[in-house]
């Protein structure tokens, strides 16, 4: 019996991009019922990644820009969050003398507006160049940004800021609860999930994706790629100062850590492992990564010489990461099912 293809294509986009958000949504709930709520935030660490390889897979797959610079938005969404929390607590006056904020519909705007905002020069500096060269100048911008916060003696400098006074709320309420935090950050995930998604299949993704192709094409149209671009790279960037937003009241902790480059190469493998034929591959990505290391930290204080042949065997065995795999599992089956 032969499916509509209409509803082979509802199943295939259930299996890959419902499948990881379900499994997030479900895991925690199955830890805290057989007595292990210390996993519950290796899975919100699972979520906030997610989020924050999800922004960097929008200018990646429909933009060819493959930044190691997103670090630096992560950690000036956490340092957002810590300086905010180290005023209210202190109850002095935060930077350009406004008063200090510990609540997250304060501080998650907050740290999307000012990712935003270094993300536009950060944009218009590295779009003058391709290839290695732009991910060379991104790497550096980020890596300014991390001896910046290492001078910041105010606020820790190498050592950071510990949060010992607690997480920020959430419009007064206590976000205490690990369950809880769990469900704000898979809500922003799901929510940047549908923004994307919705922007990728706009006539502003349609533009950057011909600008990725054929950017003089482009120009001949009437467009202005750049400013196209340099948009897309403001919005990962915001996207992703909300992740470390929300990274930094998940540990109760930030410091230049955060921004460090490696950072931005665990993002960018998450990214690859998970495939770039959907958004939800970040998911995935996020979801294998994160759960191997768990795993592995388990076994061996070594688990990094483990990890990376059993990267390239995945990447290797599964081309186009694993919701490439997904996708041709569910070509196989609905062979099967003609």
């Amino acid at each position: 019996m032969t499916m509509r293809p209409d509803a082979l294509t509802l199943r295939r986009r259930l299996i890959r991009d419902g499948l990881p958000m379900l499994l997030l949504a479900v895991a925690p709930l199955a830890a805290m019922a057989v007595d292990a709520g210390w996993l519950v935030p290796v899975f919100t660490r699972m979520a906030v990644f997610a989020l924050a390889a999800m922004a960097l897979h929008f200018i990646l797959s429909i933009g060819g820009m493959v930044s190691l610079g997103h670090a630096a938005f992560f950690a000036i969404g956490g340092y957002v969050v810590g300086i905010g929390s180290q005023h209210a607590y202190d109850e002095t006056p935060a930077p350009l003398g406004l008063p200090g904020w510990n609540d997250m519909l304060i501080s998650l705007p907050a740290a999307f507006a000012v990712g935003a905002l270094i993300a536009v020069p950060f944009g218009w500096l590295s779009l003058r160049t391709r290839g290695a060269y732009f991910i060379m100048i991104t790497l550096a911008l980020a890596q300014m940004i991390f001896y910046l916060l290492v001078s910041l003696r105010a606020y820790g400098g190498e050592d950071g800021i510990s949060m010992w006074w607690g997480r920020n709320t959430l419009a007064g309420l206590e976000m205490s609860d690990r369950l809880a935090l769990h469900a704000v950050c898979l809500v922003i995930l799901a929510l940047a999930w549908w923004v994307l998604s919705r922007m990728t299949a706009a006539p502003f993704g349609w533009v950057l994706d011909g600008a990725r192709q054929n950017e003089a094409r482009m120009r001949a149209l009437g467009y202005r790629p750049l400013a196209y671009q340099i948009g897309a790279f403001a919005l990962s960037g915001g996207i992703v100062a909300v992740a470390g937003a929300l990274m930094a009241n998940v540990d109760e902790f930030v410091s230049p850590g955060l921004g460090h480059w490696t950072v931005s190469g665990e993002l960018l493998v998450i990214v690859i492992l998970g495939g770039l034929g959907s958004l939800s591959g970040a998911v995935w990505g996020a979801l294998v990564l994160l759960g191997l290391e768990e795993v592995l930290m388990e076994f061996t204080q070594h688990w990094a010489v483990i990890m990376g042949p059993l990267l390239v065997v995945i990447v290797l065995f599964a081309r186009g990461g694993v919701g490439g795999f997904l996708d041709r599992l569910n070509m196989g089956k609905r062979h099967d099912d003609a």
